[in-house]
């Protein structure tokens, strides 16, 4: 059995992708104003990437299992 296409994976993963960055670097920037970018980059990763591994997609995926698996 097939799994879900790459185009509808990479749609739901966008989807998550874009506003979990946007409210981490809502939230972190007045912490991390004055911090050179690699720095900044490595703190809002350090904390993306888990969320999204371990919470997100995870949840995404069971919610949207019918749309990703058509068939």
């Amino acid at each position: 059995m097939p799994g879900p296409s790459k185009n509808r994976m990479a749609l739901l993963t966008w989807a998550v992708v874009y506003p979990l960055i946007t409210s981490l670097l809502a939230v972190l920037e007045p912490f991390l104003a004055g911090v050179p970018m690699p720095i900044r980059s490595f703190v809002l990763t350090l904390i993306m990437v888990p969320t999204m591994v371990y919470l997100i997609m995870p949840a995404a995926t069971s919610k949207l299992r019918a749309w990703l698996n058509p068939n």
